[in-house]
């Protein structure tokens, strides 16, 4: 057992960092972070199905849709393109990944981004 007390988090130098950090930063870092943790649960990694569950994905795809659907007009076009990409990408892998698909327009996201085809 160590003596030596744990590390607590210094929250004026967090509060001052994120101070700095531009809310496009912010907003493309937390869009890529479903993104990632979307496509580990897609089954998309190396790891494959060891983290695969659709439930869980649906729900990833579905907050990134609704993420890039409101901040659109906040973003520009060079930022959200790529993120747009990406998501229609996880939206198919979704539909492949289902046993049984959602019907068009009722897939993870899709309210938001119109019906998805491959």
């Amino acid at each position: 057992m160590s003596d030596t007390p744990p590390q607590t988090p210094d929250f004026d130098t967090m509060t001052r960092d994120i101070a700095e950090v531009p809310a496009v930063e912010v907003i493309v870092t937390v869009a890529v972070n479903l993104m990632s943790a979307a496509a580990v649960k897609l089954g998309l990694t190396e790891e494959g199905d060891e983290h695969k569950d659709l439930d869980e994905a649906r729900k990833l795809v579905h907050a990134l849709a609704g993420l890039l659907d409101a901040s659109t007009t906040e973003i520009s076009s060079f930022h959200a393109a790529p993120l747009r990409d990406g998501l229609k990408s996880l939206q198919l892998a979704f539909r492949e990944a289902s046993l049984v698909p959602d019907e068009p327009g009722q897939g993870p996201g899709e309210k938001y981004t119109g019906a998805v085809y491959g």
